[in-house]
């Protein structure tokens, strides 16, 4: 006994030594994003980004080590974000007093559940791909939407991306200028999908083109056939999606061509990645598919977003998905809200966040409103040709 109680006591030396054992000196940045699915190839490039913009300060912070737990919120089951993984994650990172911030998330579906958790224990979240208006905006969602969200009466949460109500009107406007008059819209009955889908609807009656059907469909459906056929006798010459490419867009189209529609195909920026294109396939995107995305695709960014993109492509040998700068902005505004708060707790580096007037970004100049909304409002509406995103219109700059 006396001799296992020395080798116990050799090894707790070893680890306080080695750093395993809990280090005052540390401060931890989780990322909650869906790793397991589709979407890991963006989500991937988005991590790239969280890991770039904590390489270019040192991974310190005013004698403190900066640590990245990259979190997966996805489940084999579901293929996507899973509620309760998310929920998982959010506790986690609130019960570990070293973690400062918490990227995330991908989906706003997944983040109406991490919000409150984390806001009620003035944890920072900082999300690079959101857009759902209501996680923020009053007026543009449900009845008690954003206040559900905030516990502590707080803003903790930020985002660095455009919402919908934005991406939504600008989409109904770019289908007016390709002289559409009948529209059919479909959603996937997710938060993300449903809500920008509404706001294409609401935004069309506006600018008198007809909304010809209004479906949810099933993501998980082997095929579409049945409301391809519904589509064609609708009269339809736009069919608009709200969703994602892991809510089954790519097949949609797949269905659209092989059943004879003409009609040209929109979606939001959830299926701007290099997955929808294969999933769908290029010959059925080439010259009948749009896709609006909020802000600029990596290779469109000037000034420190241009050296950005070089930067990632030197370091990883790839293109970077459309929000790997999203993810590398959302980290360096963590970074900043950690350097400007005069102490290292949850509360002061929410309160330095709230006061980030004068960011100068990869995604360019901006700053945080009252409700955590960046100031930037630039949208960008693309094609595909070649198998690759071809921008078409920039709106907002």
């Amino acid at each position: 006994m006396k001799r296992l109680l020395f080798w116990l006591a050799i090894l707790a030396l070893a680890l306080g030594k080695t750093g395993f054992a809990q280090d005052e000196k540390t401060i931890k940045i989780v990322s909650s994003l869906p790793r397991t699915g589709s979407a890991n190839a963006q989500t991937t490039s988005m991590v790239n980004g969280i890991k770039m913009a904590i390489d270019e300060v040192g991974g310190k912070i005013d004698g403190y080590s900066i640590v990245h737990e990259d979190r997966d919120d996805a489940s084999p089951e579901r293929g996507q974000w899973d509620p309760a993984i998310e929920a998982a994650t959010a506790h986690k990172a609130v019960e570990d007093p070293t973690t400062l911030a918490y990227i995330g998330t991908y989906n706003s579906g997944a983040a109406k559940i991490a919000m409150p958790i984390l806001n009620q224990a003035s944890l920072l979240m900082v999300s690079p791909a959101n857009t759902y208006p209501g996680l923020t905006k009053p007026g543009l969602g449900e009845a008690n939407e954003p206040a559900v969200y905030r516990p502590s009466g707080k803003v903790t949460y930020f985002r660095v991306v455009p919402a919908d109500d934005i991406q939504g009107e600008v989409a109904a406007n770019f289908a007016k200028e390709l002289g559409i008059k009948k529209v059919y819209i479909i959603h996937d009955r997710e938060l993300y999908g449903k809500g920008v889908a509404d706001v294409f609807k609401k935004v069309c009656g506006k600018l008198g083109i007809e909304v010809t059907g209004y479906d949810g469909i099933d993501a998980k459906s082997a095929n579409y056939r049945s409301l391809v056929t519904r589509i064609k006798s609708s009269g339809a010459e736009l069919v608009y999606f709200g969703g994602t490419t892991q809510s089954n867009a790519g097949q949609l189209l797949k269905d659209l061509v092989s059943g004879g529609s003409k009609a040209k195909f929109m979606s939001p920026d959830g299926t701007r990645e290099m997955a929808f294109i294969e999933s769908a396939g290029k010959d059925a995107l080439e010259g009948r598919a749009y896709v609006t995305f909020g802000g600029l695709p990596p290779s469109e960014l000037k000034g420190k977003g241009r050296e950005f993109y070089e930067h990632y492509k030197a370091k990883f040998h790839a293109e970077p998905e459309a929000y790997a700068a999203y993810g590398y902005e959302a980290a360096h505004v963590a970074i900043e809200g950690i350097k400007r708060a005069p102490t290292k707790t949850r509360e002061a580096v929410c309160e330095a966040v709230r006061h980030i007037q004068d960011f100068d970004g990869a995604l360019g100049k901006w700053a945080f409103d009252a409700n955590g909304d960046t100031t930037l409002k630039v949208m960008m509406v693309e094609t595909v040709k070649n198998g690759q995103f071809v921008p078409v219109k920039i709106v907002g700059q």
